[in-house]
């Protein structure tokens, strides 16, 4: 099963963290675990790369783990965007967890 927390700070999503493997079918040919990679890469790219936050990110290939915490001061543009899309990214994966529910958790702690 593929978990995602969404860190949540005063109603700040601050980051997210997505462990594990779903499970669904075989490595290679999982499509629930592409939807989950492709969606939580799309959100790092659009923070990092268009941008141009700085976001802190991890990643292992080996255990499929993925973490990525923003920067404790954005101003209040780049703030309200990088809420948008991590809000996005939540209801999205929300989303394949409803259609998936044995195979993703998502959770805001």
């Amino acid at each position: 099963m593929t978990t995602v927390k969404f860190k949540n700070e005063s109603g700040r999503i601050s980051g997210f963290s997505c462990t594990g493997h779903t499970g669904y079918s075989e490595e290679g040919s999982d499509i629930v675990c592409a939807a989950v990679s492709s969606c939580v890469s799309m959100a790092e790219c659009i923070i990092n790369d268009v941008l141009g936050v700085g976001a802190k990110t991890k990643v292992s290939f080996s255990s499929t783990d993925i973490s990525l915490s923003l920067p404790n001061s954005l101003d209040e543009s780049t703030e309200e965007t990088c809420q948008a899309v991590l809000t996005g990214l939540m209801l999205s994966l929300v989303a394949l967890k409803d259609d998936y529910p044995d195979y993703i958790e998502v959770m805001e702690v």
